[in-house]
């Protein structure tokens, strides 16, 4: 007597059916997941570290004593620029700090650096406010001020980004949110490279700008 074989139950065929399929689908969405991860990555780094990106050191600002300058000031240097305000509360004085660290770094190699720190909130960061706050960090750190006008325009030739944000809590209401990258400006006002105080030690961006001096 001969046993024919069982057919599979039609439920059991439908199990399968949709276990196959998530299967399928979740290797797809694999697949274009890692085609976009590598391309936006690529981009990004590419961005990131082009010296030729579209990033200029252009500004008419004052100075933390009272002078009006312009990139023409510190053409003969290379430029390490951060942009901020004297009330934040945390990334601008690890910042400042950490570039001050850097200078310390570079020794006698610094008077080739010039170190800026350009204002986002020139309603309150006067000439005397910047004075006394860029005093604590290095004596070599230059503060700039300006009109509203004047402040908007370097951040856009920097490509930088900041915004006002009403806060009852804040001090006068308002603070300012802002990006935290240093920006490293070739004597001539081309852009070199971008840095943030924790992507890696002071020691190792001294010796990274000592190499470009």
């Amino acid at each position: 007597m001969s046993i024919e074989p069982s057919e599979t139950p039609p439920k059991s065929r439908l199990l399968r059916t949709i276990l196959w399929g998530t299967i399928t689908a979740a290797l797809a969405g694999l697949a274009i997941f890692w085609a976009l991860d590598n391309y936006l990555g690529n981009r990004s780094k590419a961005v990131r570290y082009s010296g030729e990106a579209d990033i200029r050191s252009e500004f008419s600002l004052t100075d933390h004593t009272g002078q009006e300058v312009t990139q023409a000031d510190y053409a003969d240097r290379w430029q390490l620029v951060f942009f901020g305000f004297t009330h934040c509360p945390d990334i601008c004085p690890t910042t400042l700090a950490y570039m001050a660290s850097v200078l310390d770094l570079l020794g006698e190699d610094a008077a080739q650096v010039a170190p800026i720190f350009i204002t986002v909130d020139p309603e309150r960061d006067t000439v005397p406010v910047m004075a006394e706050y860029v005093s604590v960090f290095h004596p070599s750190l230059i503060g700039l001020t300006g009109t509203e006008a004047q402040v908007a325009e370097a951040n856009r030739n920097f490509r930088a980004w900041y915004e006002r944000t009403e806060d009852d809590s804040a001090p006068d209401g308002y603070f300012m949110a802002h990006a935290g990258y240093i920006y490293l400006m070739q004597p001539g006002g081309e852009f070199e490279a971008v840095y943030q105080e924790g992507g890696q030690p002071p020691e190792v961006l001294a010796q990274e700008i000592r190499k470009k001096l």
